[in-house]
């Protein structure tokens, strides 16, 4: 393992090479640290909630894997992300979604949800220190069997899937109001057609309706935000779908909600890290599903790859940064979900580090006075600076592992918690 002495010569002299650029490396460090990650609790148990037991089943969502060692109850899976948490620097929530909730044995269906059913994970979250996010779950369902829920062309499942959205925006207020800051709650519907469509503007246009009921009841704003997020296609969805990018884009203007933009949901040749600058004048304000999308939106565990460090880039230079929350959303199940979890989250977290460690501006200057070659040179000599050694520091600063001892922290917990599960 690296000494803390070792660490700190090589800190000192990264130091010494980003100030050559004008690069002050402390404020980095601060600004990376100050971005809250909103981690998902779903990478803990593949998707399946606390609605019933065994688990959700059929529609909307697929998990692929099944690794030992998932969490079976609200117990275990707070445990692994208080885990998970302990393993990545830097500001921290967590988001849920309503198939969470603790319903005490009873059969609670999704219209029913109040409050008291999260009052445990507001409780924990308190004792933490990190604030929670929430999703209604408009999917799995038998009243989603048929791919439709707020568009559905039956009223009274319609009217279901409103009340079950008013609910859920009811939970996250209230989680806003015992944390002291507004809570994000996000919006998505599996809605669409596997083959080709006739009336695409009667499903919208139920879409439309059905959102203005659910949205109907204003909370403060220091409680809660609204988000709502589009999709190019899903399975089941190939040909149609009903909530698109467009649809959901001219909502949240017309509206005032925020965007939700998630990196899988795009064709692969676009890019969700030119959208931010795009889609900021006119909303206000964007929460990023930060995934891995192979091939199609597959929600592989978050890397620091080329997307990624555009992504956090766009971040650290846009002066709108304040508008943009971020959010983790992958679930893996083929290998162990707390690795998962933990390296995904410190992927995000040294992209954004990376991106503040940019020299922008020398880079702006290049830019501003025409001279691309230099600037194309800057940006390729940002990539072999040595941001390892700060995000080392930052690490040992933190508490955390670095990555050479990520590994055995993991599959510790492994050994010593997740193998002795059913």
């Amino acid at each position: 393992m690296m000494s803390e002495q070792r660490i700190g010569a090589a800190f000192a002299a990264a130091k010494d090479r980003y100030a050559a650029l004008g690069v002050d490396v402390e404020k980095a460090i601060k600004a990376a640290d100050a971005l809250a990650l909103s981690i998902h609790c779903w990478q803990g148990d593949d998707v399946g909630g606390f609605e019933r037991p065994g688990g959700l089943s059929g529609g909307g969502i697929q998990t692929t894997g099944n690794h030992p060692g998932k969490a079976r109850s609200p117990e275990e899976l707070r445990a692994d992300i208080g885990k998970a948490l302990a393993l990545v620097p830097g500001t921290k929530r967590l988001s849920l979604h309503a198939i969470y909730g603790e319903f005490g044995g009873k059969a609670v269906d999704r219209d029913a949800l109040e409050p008291a059913h999260f009052a445990n994970w507001i409780a924990w979250a308190k004792e933490k220190g990190v604030r929670l996010d929430f999703n209604a779950t408009l999917f799995s369902h038998p009243l989603a069997a048929d791919g439709y829920t707020l568009s559905h062309r039956d009223a009274k499942i319609r009217s279901f899937w409103v009340e079950h959205l008013k609910r859920a925006r009811a939970v996250g207020a209230a989680m806003g109001a015992a944390q002291g800051g507004p809570c994000m709650h996000n919006t998505w519907i599996p809605d669409g057609a596997k083959d080709l469509p006739v009336d695409r503007a009667g499903f919208r246009g139920r879409l439309l309706e059905s959102l203005d009921a659910a949205f109907s009841e204003a909370f403060p704003a220091s409680q809660l935000e609204d988000a709502i997020e589009g999709k190019l296609f899903g399975i089941g969805s190939e040909s149609f779908v009903v909530g698109s990018h467009e649809f959901y884009l001219g909502y949240a203007a017309t509206r005032r909600k925020f965007v939700t933009l998630d990196m899988g949901h795009y064709h692969p040749t676009e890019s969700v890290a030119d959208k931010i600058s795009a889609v900021l004048p006119f909303v206000p304000g964007v929460l990023l599903h930060v995934s891995r999308g192979v091939r199609w939106d597959s929600d592989h565990v978050v890397i620091l790859s080329d997307e990624m460090l555009e992504l956090a880039r766009e971040l650290a230079r846009s002066s709108d940064i304040n508008r943009v929350r971020i959010g983790l959303d992958y679930f893996d199940a083929s290998i162990n979900r707390i690795g998962a979890w933990a390296l995904g989250a410190r992927s995000t977290r040294k992209a954004l580090l990376l991106a503040f460690l940019e020299p922008r501006a020398k880079l702006l200057e290049a830019d501003a006075s025409g001279r691309g070659f230099a600037r194309l040179a800057l940006l390729e000599e940002s990539k072999s600076l040595p941001w390892n050694a700060v995000w080392d520091e930052y690490c040992s600063r933190s508490a955390v592992p670095l990555d050479e001892g990520l590994v055995a922290e993991v599959e510790a917990y492994e050994r010593g918690v997740l193998a002795a599960r059913k």
